[in-house]
């Protein structure tokens, strides 16, 4: 038996990945194309002719729809607040919906209310109920409202996708509704009658929240997350909880991930720093709240080894009155300092332990004179500003003490048996990677390696010499084996110790900088010794040229696709762009953290790409859900259209259609092979 080449590539390790819908169909490596075993595998999943014709006519009526909305952020770091916001108001798309379909009808302030409706439903409804206005005619008027929203929403969606996106409770009524929408007059005493019974047993607020959640999850297709969800902010485990409940998500891993991952993976180099990061900026809430990672064992430790500590440097990056109190405040520096030097001494342990991390030049400890309290970088020596090291050994000044040795023990019990934690990285390395493709859109969170001329860079590590994408999968197979590797194995100490290097080291894609001069902030004064160098990718990003190379490597048509980064905010305040190279590159942080946006001057960027083209977005900064609900204010400022399409694009315009037609021509094959008997037809309570 001959089978077809081209129905390969939906095979892989025996399991089919076909999908529903055009969002989710993947791009399968080409050594799956000739395992004879795909279309077996394919007929399993349609037995008989029936099935396959009819998943062939669904998936042709499929490609006409227009393309649906997918989101791009970056960034978040931990700001969940701002980030719900975002998926409640569809990162701006609902309250454009709401201006198409009623501003001729309603006022601004009506408009306002309408959309916070949609936000925030049962806190919108308390808040109308106690400023008087009830009854049937507001009900009726806002349940209609809402059913049309809906309606505009859903009409380029198939209807399985809908059923997938109503929720069980009140599903069956909005379909209901929705289907009189569409139908008009002709089912209008249907609908009626559905809204008199909904009012005449009381359940109006419940059908409004239920229409008002389910256009939330509409509103948006497909959500890609550009990197760095942790650090900074107080709630990236929220974060995380809202990415697993979306329906449909991708994430391309950030430095800032990647550091969280390792710690989840063993890396005790990196829980020092997340600890560290997390103290840095006042806030434990993710660590201790979040995860269950009781801290109090370095509190107690800081105490015993800190409390004369008068060095400032370590105060947290807030100010002490945003802190409960001021003993919390010094608690929280004494805290920051002990795991700050625990850190450098499991680094710089690391670098010995690894010195085919080429990272020799990063050794600090080891080139301090503590009896001056001087130390020589390159050939230079510098007078410290802080001089007190209670657990330091100068005879071996990268030991841990016995007490510093106990603690980390402790903590890594916590990482290791935190639930959580493990179950949002699990998530993390099963829905995220170094890169994505998504319709001629090249996602990755950082850079690309790249030469003094802006060529693509070969890099060295591990043995290996790779360059661009093949070293990009290289990476990603490392944090697989970090996490999901045979634990104490050779290949898994290698890869836990290389998320360390991904997270501070000069040639990950993910940190593009020759060095992280965190010892330097701390102890040295001259500032000059805390300049982080970007590496080549950020001198030529804004060359078109050099686009073009990188999406070429990466099998992309330079004259369609773009690239999307994130890591470095752009600076709107003084005037930077965040579309570069012509409208090659587009970077879409703008500071959702808020420990950037007085450097940004905005409160981050998002991007989305449906049918009309790529809107850049640039967002307010976020101030709380009640003062939302209260003064029905939203985060949007304004919306640049990046790309415009010249005429609506259709599924069938976009990579995702070539993959959906490739199933079609796929499921054409089965069909024939069941017609002509060459596969038999299998039916319920036949044997497979």
């Amino acid at each position: 038996m001959i089978f077809p080449r081209r129905v390969l590539k939906h095979f892989k390790s025996g399991v089919i990945k076909l999908q529903r819908d055009a969002e989710l169909l993947p791009e399968m490596p080409e050594n799956m194309k000739n395992d004879p075993k795909y279309l077996k595998l394919l007929s399993d999943r349609y037995p008989n002719a029936a099935h396959a014709g009819k998943e062939i006519i669904l998936l042709e009526a499929l490609l006409s729809l227009p393309k649906s909305p997918e989101l791009f952020i970056s960034d978040i770091h931990g700001e969940h607040e701002s980030f719900q916001h975002m998926l409640r108001n569809g990162s701006g798309l609902i309250r454009q919906k709401i201006e198409v379909l009623f501003a001729e009808e309603l006022e601004e302030k009506d408009l306002r209310r309408l959309a916070s409706l949609v936000y925030y439903p049962a806190e919108k409804l308390q808040m109308i109920k106690r400023e008087g206005v009830k009854g049937e005619d507001f009900y009726e008027v806002t349940i209609r409202r809402l059913v049309r929203i809906a309606y505009a929403f859903t009409s380029i969606y198939t209807k399985r996708k809908i059923d997938r996106l109503l929720t069980e409770n009140y599903g069956p009524i909005i379909s209901e509704l929705l289907q009189g929408e569409a139908q008009g007059g002709r089912k209008q005493e249907y609908n009626d009658k559905l809204l008199r019974t909904v009012l005449e047993i009381g359940e109006c607020d419940e059908l409004i929240t239920a229409l008002a959640y389910f256009i939330q999850r509409i509103a948006i297709a497909k959500i890609h997350v550009i990197g760095d969800i942790f650090d900074r902010g107080p709630g990236a485990e929220a974060i995380m909880d809202s990415l697993m409940e979306y329906h449909s998500v991708d994430i391309q891993w950030g430095n800032h991930d990647i550091v969280w991952m390792g710690a989840a993976s063993g890396s005790m180099a990196c829980m020092a720093n997340v600890i560290r990061l997390s103290l840095r900026y006042g806030n434990t809430s993710t660590l201790e709240k979040g995860y269950g990672i009781n801290l109090m064992s370095l509190a107690s430790f800081a105490l015993e080894h800190y409390k004369n500590d008068e060095s400032l440097v370590f105060n947290p990056k807030v100010q002490p009155e945003e802190l409960l109190n001021e003993s919390e405040h010094w608690l929280n520096r004494i805290m920051h300092k002990a795991i700050s030097v625990i850190q450098f001494k499991l680094e710089e342990q690391l670098i010995r332990r690894r010195p085919e991390f080429n990272m020799q030049h990063r050794t600090m400890l080891s080139n301090i004179d503590f009896q001056k309290g001087e130390i020589q970088l390159e050939g230079v020596v510098y007078q410290l500003k802080d001089t007190f090291f209670p657990t330091i050994d100068p005879q071996d000044p990268v030991a841990l003490s016995e007490g510093e040795q106990d603690l980390m023990d402790q903590l890594a019990e916590s990482f290791r048996h935190s639930a959580r934690l493990q179950q949002h990285v699990q998530f993390l390395v099963e829905k995220g990677s170094m890169y994505h493709i998504s319709n001629d859109c090249l996602l990755f969170h950082g850079s690309i390696p790249l030469d003094s001329k802006g060529d693509l860079a070969a890099v060295e590590f591990l043995g290996k010499k790779l360059t661009g994408r093949a070293y990009l999968d290289f990476l990603d197979k490392l944090v697989r084996e970090a996490f999901s590797g045979r634990e104490g194995s050779p290949e898994n100490k290698v890869a836990v110790d290389a998320m360390w290097y991904l997270w501070a080291g000069p040639q990950s894609p993910l940190f593009g900088k020759e060095r992280m001069a965190t010892f330097e902030r701390y102890f040295i004064k001259d500032t000059a010794t805390h300049k982080e160098s970007k590496g080549y990718y950020y001198r030529f990003r804004d060359d078109p040229e050099t686009c073009n190379k990188i999406l070429q490597e990466f099998g992309l048509d330079p004259g369609k696709a773009i690239i999307m980064n994130g890591h470095v905010p752009v600076v709107v305040k003084k005037g930077e762009s965040p579309i570069k190279a012509d409208g090659k590159l587009i970077v879409i942080d703008g500071g959702f953290a808020k420990a950037y946006q007085d450097q940004t001057g905005i409160a981050g960027y998002t991007l989305i790409f449906d049918d009309l083209g790529k809107q850049i977005i640039a967002h307010l900064p976020f101030e709380s859900a009640e003062k939302a609900v209260q003064e029905e204010l939203d985060i949007i400022s304004s919306e640049t259209l990046y790309s415009y399409a010249g005429k609506p694009l259709k599924v069938a315009d976009i990579r995702d259609g070539d993959r959906i037609k490739e199933l079609i021509e796929d499921l054409k094959e089965l069909l024939s092979c069941y017609r002509s008997g060459i596969l038999t037809e299998r039916f319920r309570g036949t044997d497979h």
